[in-house]
């Protein structure tokens, strides 16, 4: 556009702006126009309300793109419409598309096929399954192929026109259907002459007569994006250890993970992980329920911090305060003081520690137990030794296809341990740690850093993942730990480890209510500020012992995850309270 036409432009916009008619021409060409004052002649060189020229100019284009694109949608529509005329009629048009809202309409009854069930035995049968679209390629006008999903298992789906029931129009709308798309598909079992060995059931596929797209109101696909997914779910199922490639693909980081948690829990590995979440806890219950437990469930709002008051939520109660429950431990004790003998409890356990570590967080599931004691505090610790061992057991014999989807992206050795499980005293981790070059000096507590290194000695000496630790120092427990008969600044405690992780941490309790006092105060615990716990002492309780369990801290070190949040659902920390 040249100079003349833009300075035009401008002196007409000016006078608009001025709010003035502009003078209308005269069809007398000698007539002179009205001389701008110099205050528009200052005004046209920044446009329409200050713009500049160049402002001016996107506008005008803006403007002039938005004229054409009526034209340009009507001409794409004459197109498609020649296209359409050419391929003829659409003689499939009433075996896809897409389904009215689902509102429980109607019921018809037909058997659903899960995914993980279909083999070649299954050859020439008709299936009818829901799925997502993991990946789709139009190999041309005539066939394409799906990647079809439900949870951890895949298996290919072929479209191939016929002169029947799939047409042109119904490969090519399937092959566009976006990725995560849920679809409705009737099809045919196959056999594959070859193994597929980009899909989990790779002996057949499914060649699709019909196949209807299924849109919910809260269909997940869009869930915090506009027309894309934060990353692709084929990025954040790579391997851990694979080298990033600028231009071929995106690590996808944990933070965004989590910030987009509900796409990345259907990757095929997390699917697997909260499955083993859920054994792990099932395999726990059945344990218990099996060794006379009764499982039973306990406040978590409590007048009083149970363990340190450093570490405790304060919330709101009424007008006065309440606590959020950092164990179920007051709770279990005063149930054996009512004589339930042996009780257990799969439920929430809040901690207010400020730690941003790959194994803290602030709310976590804990695998809680207490029961009575006999003769010794290492009945408790025995019937806890064989709880793991069967949990190692039953995760490994009955959950081996999980485990390895989630070895495929979380690379590690096979978690090991021992038919007699090896148990150290702290005394004798602590010459260990001393023989390795650890400064006795510094370790009155064994911490983080010479856990691991501990873990990584065992494993070296006696080629085990699992241990146990017994008679910690009785400084380093709660105020309700039994010493030690013998030495008194030992405790009837156990720590047990995973990978050179603690997992539990457990003991025998005091159940006399007079020493227990004299060891509250000994730790700075007011006794009249836990009076209702103290007070069930005193109707008599017998002696008893337990642990507690950090359901995620199991799951991250059998399957080594690296870090927790991997193994929580929706994970809480210091610095997360969403989603």
């Amino acid at each position: 556009m040249s100079d003349v036409v833009d300075k035009g432009i401008n002196r007409l916009i000016v006078y608009n702006s001025i709010n003035r008619e502009p003078t209308k021409e005269s069809p007398n060409k000698s007539e002179t126009k009205p001389k701008p004052s110099a205050d528009i002649l200052k005004q046209e060189e920044q446009g329409e309300e200050g713009l500049t020229k160049s402002a001016v100019k996107k506008k005008l284009k803006e403007e002039e793109k938005a004229r054409k694109k009526p034209e340009k949608a009507a001409k794409a529509k004459e197109a498609e419409q020649v296209r359409e005329a050419a391929e003829g009629p659409d003689y499939a048009a009433a075996h896809y598309g897409k389904l009215p809202l689902h509102q429980s309409q109607s019921r018809s009854n037909c058997e659903r096929t899960d995914i993980a069930t279909l083999s070649a035995k299954n050859d020439s049968e008709h299936v009818l399954l829901r799925a997502r679209i993991q990946t789709s390629r139009l190999q041309s006008n005539k066939m394409a192929f799906l990647s079809l999903c439900q949870r951890t298992d895949t298996i290919q789906a072929m479209l191939a026109v016929n002169d029947k029931q799939v047409s042109k129009q119904m490969v090519k709308w399937a092959a566009g259907l976006s990725v995560e798309s849920i679809v409705l598909v009737h099809g045919t079992v196959v056999k594959s002459p070859e193994s597929i060995k980009s899909c989990s059931i790779d002996d057949v596929e499914i060649h699709i007569s019909e196949a209807l797209l299924l849109i919910f109101l809260q269909i997940w696909l869009v869930a915090g994006v506009e027309g894309r997914l934060p990353f692709s779910l084929e990025d954040a199922s790579r391997s851990e250890t694979a080298p990033e490639v600028e231009g071929q693909f995106s690590k996808v980081l944990l933070d965004t993970r989590l910030n987009n948690c509900v796409v990345d829990l259907r990757t095929q590995t997390n699917q697997a992980i909260f499955k083993l979440q859920h054994a792990i806890g099932d395999l726990f219950r059945n344990y218990l329920n099996n060794n006379g437990f009764t499982e039973f469930h306990s406040p978590k709002l409590q007048g009083a911090a149970t363990e340190s008051g450093a570490s405790v939520f304060k919330v709101g109660y009424f007008k006065g305060n309440a606590y959020l429950a950092q164990s179920p431990q007051l709770a279990k004790q005063m149930a054996i003081a009512a004589d339930f003998e042996r009780v257990y409890e799969i439920g929430p356990v809040f901690r207010a520690e400020d730690s941003n570590t790959h194994r803290h967080l602030t709310e976590f599931i804990g695998l809680d137990l207490e029961m009575t004691i006999e003769e010794h505090y290492h009945e408790v610790k025995e019937l806890l030794d064989g709880m793991f061992k069967t949990i190692f057991k039953g995760l490994k014999e009955r959950y081996a296809k999980e485990i390895a989807v989630v070895g495929k992206q979380f690379e590690a050795e096979e978690f090991k341990w021992r038919e007699e499980t090896l148990t150290l005293t702290f005394r004798e981790a602590v010459h260990l740690l001393v023989e390795d070059g650890v400064d006795r000096g510094i370790l009155d507590d064994i911490n983080t850093e010479n856990e691991k290194r501990l873990g990584r000695l065992i494993k070296a000496k006696y080629d085990t993942d699992y241990f146990i630790i017994d008679k910690f120092p009785l400084e380093l427990r709660p105020f309700y730990t039994m010493p030690d008969p013998n030495d008194p600044t030992l405790a009837n405690s156990y720590d047990f480890f995973m990978r050179g992780e603690e997992i539990l941490s457990g003991a025998q309790r005091i159940h006399d209510p007079e020493f227990l006092c004299h060891q509250m105060l000994a730790k700075g615990v007011d006794p009249e500020s836990m009076k209702g716990y103290i007070d069930g002492f005193r109707m008599g309780c017998p002696p008893h012992g337990g642990g507690g369990i950090g359901l995620e801290r199991v799951l991250m070190l059998f399957l080594k995850l690296n870090n927790i949040r991997r193994a929580s659902l929706f994970p809480r920390d210091p610095k997360r309270l969403e989603p």
